[in-house]
């Protein structure tokens, strides 16, 4: 793990919930392909967001609870946290371009 944090339902209040920089959850699953896939993009986005934007990936098989929460079905689902407040949200695998977009809107809002 580079610089996405692992959030889980012990660190998700503080790390998500109460972050004063906005937030990009990463919820995704061991057994996921296209998670796996889109880890890297999203260790590097950890990297070149840092200080603007916070990246945390959550593991929905260990977290059940918080999942569920935010009615996430299908899975690498993303979503964006500012003041927490779901502001958006990407599911499915997307390119590196697609992300930065999202983010850079996110971070313009």
């Amino acid at each position: 793990m580079g610089n996405a944090v692992e959030v889980n339902s012990q660190t998700w209040q503080q790390e998500v919930m109460q972050s004063s920089t906005p937030v990009m959850v990463d919820f995704w699953a061991a057994w996921c392909g296209p998670c796996k896939m889109i880890a890297p993009t999203i260790e590097e986005l950890a990297e070149e967001y840092q200080g603007k934007m916070k990246v945390c990936k959550l593991n929905t098989d260990e977290n059940p609870e918080i999942a569920s929460q935010h009615q996430i079905m299908g899975i690498p689902s993303l979503l964006f946290f500012k003041e927490g407040k779901v502001i958006d949200k990407i599911v499915g695998a997307a390119s590196k371009k697609q992300f930065k977009e999202k983010i850079d809107a996110v971070l313009t809002t």
